[in-house]
């Protein structure tokens, strides 16, 4: 159930900023047709940080109804508060998501062993998968080897979404810890590397455009068929980039949108796209 490629998917809104339902359905279609593996919901690319928490359960519940059960729906559910966080995740379950993604805890910048308290809480309090999720680039809190190993011997905590593009982490970690633990790409740039040394999937930005050619490379990735994975990566690196010419998810929203498939909205302190970069996205329109 967890491996290949899961969207990072973004949360459609219309041009004052309320979320649009049914071009999520739509997005949840084109995810289902064109080969994703799972759909992670309200993750950074859904812009969680200005989701309210009514709306965050909500877009977990449409999310699970609309897909019903084609592909399995992952629920970001972290939060800098221990407890805020122990909430969502239970509405996330009882929701019925197949597992939760949790960021590490933002901007408070707890020790390590602080960080281990809070993701052992969870675990301890909430009986569903759960998935690591580090960021330092975001939250400026960095979940170290030593504590990942600690955490992948808890009951309810099954991988980590590694978007540090530090290769040398998978390579270490893979030979110190259980190996049903599971290791997921979140940095779409070296996601090609990651899955190459052993990474059984990736969630992605990229694959909210090219959901069928990032599922592809990670299926061939996982039959060790990776002269074929490289080739599909190539036609892709320029696209990992350009999507983060300015913060996600404003480049990945500002693409779709001119593809037809979302309206423009997107909520403050997040803005349009910079003109300056619209032309770096004229041939994938």
């Amino acid at each position: 159930m967890f491996k290949g490629s899961f969207v990072a998917i973004v949360t459609p809104m219309f041009k004052d900023g309320s979320i649009d339902y049914k071009s999520l359905h739509n997005l949840i279609d084109f995810h289902c047709h064109n080969g994703s593996d799972g759909i992670v919901i309200v993750g950074t690319s859904g812009e969680s940080p200005t989701i309210t928490f009514d709306e965050h359960t909500n877009l977990i519940k449409e999310t699970i109804n609309y897909t019903n059960n084609r592909i399995p729906v992952i629920a970001g559910t972290g939060a800098n508060s221990t407890e805020e966080a122990i909430y969502l995740t239970k509405s996330a379950k009882d929701l019925g998501a197949k597992a939760a993604l949790i960021v590490a805890p933002y901007y408070n910048k707890p020790p390590q062993e602080g960080l281990y308290q809070h993701y052992k809480k969870i675990n301890d309090e909430v009986q569903i998968p759960q998935i690591l999720y580090n960021v330092p680039t975001r939250t400026c809190s960095d979940i170290s080897n030593d504590t990942v190993i600690k955490l992948s011997k808890l009951e309810n905590i099954i991988g980590i979404k590694d978007a540090t593009g530090d290769l040398s982490r998978i390579e270490w970690l893979k030979n110190r810890v259980d190996g049903s633990f599971l290791f997921f790409s979140g940095d779409d740039s070296t996601s090609f590397g990651f899955l190459k040394r052993g990474g059984d999937g990736v969630i992605s930005v990229t694959a909210n455009i090219k959901p069928k050619e990032m599922s592809m490379m990670c299926k061939l990735a996982n039959e060790n068929r990776f002269g074929e994975a490289q080739k599909i990566n190539q036609t892709l690196d320029e696209l990992h980039h350009i999507l983060f010419v300015e913060s996600n998810p404003i480049p990945v929203k500002y693409l779709l949108n001119k593809m037809g498939l979302i309206d423009s909205g997107i909520r403050l302190p997040l803005i349009q796209l910079s003109s300056e970069f619209h032309s770096k996205f004229e041939n994938y329109v």
